[in-house]
């Protein structure tokens, strides 16, 4: 585990604030990130179906595998042998893999279809 610096104090996103508090603590990543270690993962991103939901290609995926699956979360899916990330939507009878893009189409599964979710997506990580 490496702990990098962090500003104990938080940065104003609106009006600036005075810089002679400044002071560093350390932080790990890993504990900030990560609430269950044995059930965590990362997954790098390839494509485009979320950006509406503001997961882009090549942005890294903090995923738990201990967080249960609900209808509206944003899920690392593998389907039918192959993997995806869609958001949730559970119905009666009934579950959709659901894009963050209109270009996509949803993906409804049904008996003949092999799903396995794999884990709940909690951070994404992303290069600015």
């Amino acid at each position: 585990m490496i702990e990098r610096p962090i500003v104990s104090e938080d940065i104003a996103a609106g009006f600036p604030s005075p810089a002679e508090d400044f002071k560093e603590v350390r932080i790990s990543l890993d504990k900030e990130l990560i609430k269950n270690e044995d059930a965590t993962f990362y997954a790098r991103v390839r494509g485009n179906s979320m950006i509406d939901a503001n997961i882009e290609d090549g942005d890294l995926l903090v995923i738990d595998r201990s967080i249960e699956n609900r209808n509206g979360k944003i899920a690392v899916c593998m389907i039918d042998g192959e993997f995806t990330i869609k958001r949730l939507k559970v119905e009666k009878e009934c579950v959709y893999l659901m894009p963050e893009n209109k270009k996509y189409k949803p993906i409804k599964v049904t008996e003949d279809n092999e799903l396995i979710i794999w884990g709940i997506v909690t951070y994404v990580i992303k290069e600015v």
